[in-house]
């Protein structure tokens, strides 16, 4: 675990030095490659693998801001076969052009986890809340609306909090509940969770 960290992280900081992505919140293209840098190293050190490094009950309660796009896989084979850092930098940096296109930043999207397993969220200035589940041994959490159940999976980031979610999670997330009328940039950002067996995408998030 700890030399496939090493690698995705000499790796990822090398091609993301080298290219330009469009980060949210950003006004020039050294600070949007730096917002794309700050989400896929989050996800490195927090290790890319999904239940490799999470918060314990008390750890998510409060309220978590957006910060970055972020990106995991469920085991070590899936991310392997996928590429490894590139793939983790590729996802990462498309999904940061998508949440452009989409709009969500810091001031409009965020989710507060409370003491009694009640949260209230916003994704893409929409608001809505429920109830949630959270298993502190593998990072599952479930999101209980008025209408559905969320699905999704915490990690740990270098940071904050990374919340995931597969294509189908996330395309409720993002339409269901955050009424985001942008359906090719669902799609795209759905597709991008598609795009690699065990792949799932989402957000990086601060306090």
């Amino acid at each position: 675990m700890k030399k496939v960290s090493l690698t995705l992280l000499v790796a990822v900081t090398v091609m993301l030095s080298s290219c330009y992505s469009t980060g949210l919140g950003t006004t020039s293209n050294t600070n949007s490659t730096s917002s794309v840098l700050t989400s896929v190293l989050g996800a490195v050190l927090g290790q890319v693998l999904l239940g490799g490094s999470t918060y314990d009950q008390a750890g998510i309660l409060g309220t978590w801001f957006y910060n970055a796009p972020s990106t995991a896989f469920t085991t070590q084979q899936a991310l392997t076969k996928a590429g490894g850092s590139t793939k983790v930098a590729n996802m990462s940096s498309s999904l940061a052009g998508n949440y452009n296109n989409i709009g969500i930043n810091r001031n409009n999207t965020s989710f507060t986890f409370m003491e009694g397993n009640k949260f209230s969220a916003k994704v893409n200035g929409i608001p809505f809340s429920g109830t949630y589940t959270y298993n502190a041994q593998n990072g599952e959490i479930a999101l209980k609306t008025a209408t559905e159940t969320i699905k999704g999976n915490v990690t740990r980031t270098e940071k904050g909090m990374g919340l995931m979610f597969d294509s189908q999670q996330m395309t409720n997330l993002l339409q269901k509940e955050g009424k985001v009328s942008n359906t090719a940039a669902v799609q795209a950002v759905s597709k991008l969770a598609k795009s690699a067996d065990g792949a799932r995408v989402g957000f990086e998030l601060t306090k």
